[in-house]
């Protein structure tokens, strides 16, 4: 097992992703943070208390459940039942500027049914993808908008984002 980004170095880079966001975001639009369960989540929440700090004003922060958009859902090769869980976004996402967060990007697929999910609920202004981790290897022509780190991991390697809010603590590793 290798850590790829430590605690303070996730800090760092949730610290970069917020300056980045309100750097590249017009004035006078309005942003709001949707992350992807589970962890995409967490981040999103992080993520929308940094804006909200350096803007100096509330940021609407959601979550969204991607389970029934995934396009391993009925695969031959999957027995195991997926679980569904809520989206929870209690504001409209029509012509607001979204930042839609996971904590891993690879192949591209679970964004493309977060976008498919996110665009059931609305029509935002603009979408952009923040990633923790940026991982080579696209099957699909999806990149982020901004990206903590980037990483070039074997297809055999597994990248794994620990957060403190559901594993105690905070690191990104690869195994």
């Amino acid at each position: 097992m290798k850590v790829i980004l430590s605690s303070e170095q996730i800090g760092q880079a949730l610290n970069g992703l917020a300056d980045s966001i309100i750097s590249d975001t017009p004035s006078g639009l309005e942003l709001a943070v949707i992350g992807v369960r589970s962890r995409g989540e967490i981040i999103g929440k992080r993520l929308a208390g940094l804006l909200s700090e350096k803007l100096g004003k509330a940021i609407d922060c959601g979550t969204l459940d991607i389970t029934l958009y995934r396009d391993d859902l009925n695969s031959p090769n999957s027995s195991a039942q997926p679980k569904v869980r809520t989206t929870e976004i209690d504001f409209d996402i029509d012509d607001k500027v979204i930042i839609l967060v996971d904590d891993v990007l690879y192949t591209g697929r679970s964004t493309r049914a977060a976008l498919d999910a996110l665009i059931d609920l609305g029509r935002p202004k603009v979408i952009k993808l923040a990633v923790l981790v940026d991982r080579l290897g696209r099957e699909f022509p999806i990149q982020p908008d901004y990206a903590g780190c980037k990483i070039d991991a074997a297809s055999e390697e597994l990248v794994q984002v620990h957060l403190i809010e559901s594993d105690g603590k905070d690191e990104v590793v690869v195994e």
